[in-house]
Formats: C-alpha cells, structure tokens, sequence
C-alpha cells in the first residue's frame, strides 16, 4: 500500500494504514504508572504515541532508574532495531507518565513502510532527533546535585517540550503529580513537594489542577543557572 504524507494526513493517519486492511496497527490503553515494555523484552512492535505522555528511562545493575526521555503526542518509539538493522532486544523501560493511548504495528512492516516512503523516513527522522537532544538535556538535569536546580532544570525541558503560550507564562500542558516529577528527576514527594511551594512562593510558577504554568521561563533559568 502507497502512504502519502500531507497536510490533511498527518503522521497518525499514515501509520493507522501500515500494513494494509489485513493487518492494522493494534490501539492499546495505559494507565499512569504502567509499563508498556521492559528492558529486554523483545523488538516486535513500533509503538505511535496518540494521547499522554510516555517515560523512557534506563535501569542499572544496581536497581537505580534514569529517566532519558520523555515522549510527547505523535512521537514514534520502539525503533531502535530500525536504526542498528539488527533484532535486538529492548534497550529502555518504557512507562506511561500519563494515561495514554498507543497505535502499534509489527517491526517488519514498519521497515518495510519507510523502505517505501523516504518521506515518511525523513518525518520519523526528525522526532528520533528532537528525541537525541531532549536525552541529552536530561543527562545535563540530572548531572545537577543540587535537587532545587535539578528540578528547575526538568520543568524549563517539559515547557520546551509540552509548553502551551497563556497569558500568565508557559503551561505545561500534563496533569503532573509530585510523585511522577519526584520518579523522572531521581528525588523524593516530599522533596518535590517542598520545592515547588518554594517556587510557587516566589510566584516563579503556579499550579492548578496538577498543571505547572512557569510564570517567565527566561528569569526561572538565570535566577538558579
């Protein structure tokens, strides 16, 4: 089947017709909290991201877990056997930081789909891309020792990534408990908790309904640079 990319067409669309009327891509449902695959498991399927928010994270020998990533709407994953051209097994923890809903297609006819269309080749390109330079500002976040920098640090990423333009700063368009930034930044509830009544004392943010609106994103990164 010929998969055209256009303005009308977006990136979804195009991956719901990857392999045809006989075998279309399987839509699942995660709650927050759940894990869609382990570190090891094998590379069967390439996943689309539809609604949510998707945390990738690597776990080391001694049971430490380090966030990587986290992926945004219409970002593909799952790929990694894509780029090498070897089968190899999971290399990430993958875990809904959100409810989500996913659009998944085996492995082979994803292959066989970017073999067909460079454009497509060229759009996944692209978020892998963004995706490179979202990991490394996470490894720079988490190089931080201090928890108050570690913390501004991740909330200037998450504006980048899922900011929303109000007239009050930037919304971090996520439902966000204390509890999921304590698990991405490597800290604790209380500590989060702690942090962001400091931040929200010096009116540098303000939350309402579990969403962070950074008042002056500009000023929150030269105040703890």
């Amino acid at each position: 089947m010929e998969l055209s990319l256009t303005q009308d067409k977006p990136l979804a669309a195009v991956f719901r017709q990857i392999g045809g009327g006989g075998f279309p891509p399987v839509v699942e449902a995660f709650e927050r909290g759940k894990t869609i695959f382990f570190p090891g498991d094998p590379a069967e399927r390439v996943y689309f991201l539809l609604k949510g928010a998707v945390k990738l994270s690597r776990v080391y020998e001694a049971g430490e877990e380090i966030t990587v990533a986290l992926l945004r709407e219409n970002s593909v994953f799952g790929v990694l056997s894509l780029i090498t051209g070897q089968r190899s097994d999971r290399f990430y923890h993958a875990v809904a930081f959100t409810p989500v809903e996913l659009l998944s297609a085996p492995i082979e006819q994803v292959e066989q789909a970017l073999k067909s269309n460079p454009e497509l080749s060229m759009l996944m390109l692209r978020g892998l891309s963004s995706r490179i330079l979202q990991t490394e500002m996470m490894i720079e976040t988490l190089a931080h020792r201090d928890m108050g920098s570690r913390l501004v640090s991740f909330l200037l990423i998450l504006c980048r990534d899922f900011g929303i333009p109000t007239t009050e700063g930037i919304r971090i368009d996520l439902k966000l408990s204390h509890q999921a930034i304590a698990e991405a930044i490597g800290s604790t509830r209380v500590t989060i908790t702690r942090l962001l009544g400091d931040l929200r004392d010096q009116e540098m943010i303000s939350i309402h309904k579990k969403k962070i609106t950074v008042h002056n994103p500009v000023v929150l990164s030269q105040q703890f640079t």
